[in-house]
């Protein structure tokens, strides 16, 4: 009953800039958290940064200082600015929620290359 779509991904250089959302509808209000996970090829899926109900956020090592993640209640949708991207930050990039009704996004490509 939460469908996410994610939107934004695409080619950028190394140390540009990209901003990814995440539109969320459905039963919006079992969401207890929500949270950006990536997948480079040959890779298992990571947990890029999230942030709770309550607004509490958190990310991975890699892309702390570099990442912020944030939602806008009023609009539906959860976003990650993402600054100074690296190579290594080329990945499909998905949405996830936590709760009653959790639910993945389809996933959103983003290649950071010279």
């Amino acid at each position: 009953q939460v469908q996410l779509v994610e939107s934004g991904g695409g080619l950028v250089q190394p140390g540009g800039s990209l901003r990814l959302s995440c539109a969320a509808s459905g039963s919006i209000f079992s969401i207890y958290f929500m949270g950006w996970y990536r997948q480079a090829p040959g890779k298992q899926r990571e947990l890029v940064a999230g942030i709770t109900n309550g607004g509490t956020t958190s990310y991975s090592d890699s892309v702390k200082g570099r990442f912020t993640i944030s939602r806008d209640n009023a609009k539906n949708t959860l976003n990650l600015q993402m600054s100074s991207l690296k190579s290594e930050d080329t990945a499909v990039y998905y949405c996830n929620a936590r709760g009653q009704f959790g639910a993945w996004g389809q996933g959103t490509q983003v290649t950071v290359s010279s």
